[in-house]
């Protein structure tokens, strides 16, 4: 059981870092036109949708992915606490 929550906790590290890059990416347009860009943008656009819903961009700024990251960062916090309990 240890196995699966220190798999679902490592897993929570990689798609943080994958949005991470997708914010960088945003930075550079013809980086994220790439292939490259593409993928990531496919791996990282169905979680970040549901939060561009919620929080509005300011000017030009989008500040959902942070919102999103710190999600995810609650949700590893969640399963490590829960992991202690098995």
């Amino acid at each position: 059981m240890d196995f699966i929550f220190n798999l679902l906790v490592q897993l929570i590290g990689l798609y943080k870092i994958i949005i991470i890059i997708h914010i960088i990416l945003s930075w550079f347009p013809q980086i994220r036109q790439s292939g490259f860009g593409r993928i990531i943008g496919s791996i990282s656009e169905p979680y970040l949708e549901p939060f561009r819903r919620i929080v509005p961009s300011i000017g030009m700024f989008d500040f959902s992915p942070i919102v999103a990251l710190f999600a995810l960062e609650f949700a590893g916090i969640g399963i490590q606490s829960i992991s202690r309990f098995f």
